[in-house]
């Protein structure tokens, strides 16, 4: 079987090696469509070509190959790296590819004077002297910088400046330098405060904290009371430092990854974690080719991303990358030492995996609403639907419920291709046959509709539908019944084989839908839009059901009154928590006696 360009992918794998390596797949022009590894390399080229693979981005490409080379390496741990160097050289079309190739900068303490000096570093490590990092960013290292002045008065200047100086600078006067330009602090004593700056920057705070509260103590026993006093003032912000590392989990190194592709743009935020100390993140936005799964990408970025930098011991991330065990195990390899890549973390690592999350949310969401994409989205969402003018504003109405229980119907509204939050509404089903999504979809847009002829809503330019012809059908009736005129109405149904890029738009009046590519920055804004729509229906139905069920089982237990309700669920975080907590923990919780602890264990354990 050959392709359009002549290639017979059958004779070609036919001759193949199972040895690793790095294949690159080129069109007829000779540029390079992609570049990928594999441990066997027969086996991977031949899973391209022995069946569908469901993914519009894989077809399209695999239609251009005209020839495919191979480089054969010793293990798959040189085969990542190759693969990493090939994809920075040729960019592929069809990789995922980082796109900022800048090194990460370093805080150096210099080694080569008898003062050293704090030192913004980048590039290739040839100095002599301490270096810490990678930072995520130069604020980031400005900002340890600065605590580092701050507590142990380093100096920053230009060894220049600092040889030819007869009196202090600026930095003296603010108590951010101990001037040792001008011999104010001897030579020993500038060495102890370098030694504790390393300290502090690799971990060891607690043991410096130690022996600065010994030598404060024995000033104070000599009566040097001002030695003492900035001791102390010094203690004080290193226990705060210390008390801030430890919300951040620990003393540890890791980074924290977390990835998203919405509306055809990649996203992922890393935030670096050193010494157990938040040294900032840093946002980027990889080139991911369309139908790109999120999976996919966080593996190329990080597989990309820690070429030329080193592997902390453990990568907290959301989601996992796709092949995980493998890439762990070519980090391990790389690192020398083991590498772990986890997403199911407890406590404060979970809050700042969660924080990570949202902070990639917010960065996502900005670079969605820039206004260059913004107009580009409504004009081919325009196009592509055939409408005069560019929807500035759109509404998109979704049903949430769990077999037909509390059903929670979703309105939310975009205004020049942005969301308008304080325009989102929730109705409440109810009245109707559970389960029944179209009576459901009639009730919400009966409610709102009503509103909008009464004024107190914007009638939208769009309107979309999470569903197919039957939904479709159901808001035609409603608008015509309210006599409701001037919406452009669309059904988005997912296809067969519910992949994103392959949804099916309904419009009133043709039987057949209308499929955009899955490149189309107009089928990106109604994804973004829909799924906008079904996270605040679902979130919603959780709330509603959360509460009915909360109330229906902690109401059963006798002598428990609403304020001591609310103690236990904000404690445990929701009734089945309160179910698995023991007598002991739930006497903890503020209002709840040993008695009444005994007695919800035995409410829930009889009647389990």
């Amino acid at each position: 079987m050959t392709n359009d360009t002549g290639f017979d992918p059958n004779r070609y794998v036919r001759q193949l090696t199972t040895r690793p390596g790095v294949y690159r797949m080129y069109n007829a022009a000779g540029e390079v469509l992609y570049v990928g590894k594999a441990k066997n390399l027969k086996k991977r080229v031949s899973s391209y070509f022995l069946r569908a693979s469901g993914s519009p981005k894989t077809e399209a490409m695999l239609d251009q190959v005209a020839n495919i080379e191979v480089t054969i390496t010793h293990t798959e741990d040189d085969a990542l790296l190759l693969e990493s160097t090939l994809i920075k050289k040729h960019r592929p079309r069809y990789n995922v590819v980082l796109r900022d190739d800048k090194s990460y900068p370093y805080l150096l303490i210099t080694g080569d004077n008898d003062y050293p000096r704090v030192v913004y570093h980048r590039g290739a490590q040839k100095r002599k002297g301490h270096y810490f990092g990678p930072f995520p960013s130069s604020g980031a290292v400005k900002n340890t910088a600065d605590t580092l002045m701050r507590l142990f008065k380093l100096r920053n200047c230009r060894d220049s400046y600092f040889e030819n100086r007869s009196r202090p600078c600026l930095q003296y006067q603010i108590k951010r330098c101990s001037a040792p330009c001008v011999g104010y602090i001897s030579a020993e004593d500038y060495a102890r405060d370098v030694s504790d700056a390393v300290e502090m920057l690799e971990g060891r705070n607690e043991k410096l904290i130690e022996r600065l509260v010994h030598d404060m103590e024995a000033a104070s026993a000599k009566l040097d009371f001002e030695t003492a006093a900035r001791l102390r003032e010094k203690i004080s912000s290193l226990r705060r430092l210390q008390a801030q590392s430890q919300t951040v989990g620990g003393k540890g190194d890791f980074d924290l990854i977390c990835g998203a592709i919405d509306g055809g743009v990649a996203a992922v935020v890393v935030v670096t974690v050193r010494g157990g100390i938040n040294l900032g993140h840093r946002s980027f936005f990889p080139r991911a080719p369309a139908g790109t799964a999120v999976e996919d990408a966080m593996a190329a970025f990080i597989s990309q991303y820690y070429i030329d930098r080193p592997v902390p011991p453990e990568l907290l991330v959301d989601p996992l990358p796709a092949e995980n065990d493998e890439l762990a195990e070519s980090l391990t390899a790389r690192a020398g030492r083991r590498v772990a890549i986890k997403t199911n973390v407890r406590g404060e690592r979970r809050r700042w995996l969660d924080n990570t999350r949202a902070t990639l949310d917010q960065t996502l969401s900005a670079q969605l609403a820039s206004r260059a994409g913004v107009e580009k989205r409504l004009t081919a969402l325009a196009d592509a639907l055939g409408m005069n003018e560019p929807p500035m504003q759109m509404a998109c109405f979704d049903i949430s419920h769990t077999r037909g229980e509390k059903t929670v119907a979703s309105c939310v509204v975009f205004e020049a291709g942005a969301p308008n939050k304080s325009a989102y509404r929730r109705f409440n089903i109810s009245g109707i046959e559970p389960g029944d999504d179209y009576a459901a979809m009639r009730q919400a847009l009966t409610r709102r509709f009503k509103r909008v002829k009464a004024g107190e809503a914007k009638l939208p330019d769009l309107l979309l539908i999470d569903g197919g012809k039957g939904q479709l059908a159901v808001a035609r009736e409603v608008l015509d019944e309210l006599e409701v005129s001037g919406v452009q109405l669309l059904g988005v149904a997912k296809g067969s084989t519910r992949k994103p890029g392959l949804e099916q738009l309904f419009l009133p009046g043709q039987n057949a839908p209308l499929i955009l590519p899955a490149d189309s920055p107009g089928l990106h804004l109604i994804q973004q839009i829909r799924d906008e729509a079904h996270r605040f229906a679902i979130a919603a139905h959780r709330g509603q059901r959360g509460k009915a069920r909360s109330a229906s089982v902690l109401d059963g237990v006798e002598g428990l009154g609403p304020k001591r309700r609310k103690s236990l669920l904000q404690t445990f975080g929701g009734p089945r928590e309160v179910a698995r907590a023991g007598v002991s923990d739930l006497a903890r919780v503020e209002g709840i006696s040993t008695a009444m602890a005994q007695r919800i264990y035995d409410y829930f354990h009889d009647t389990a």
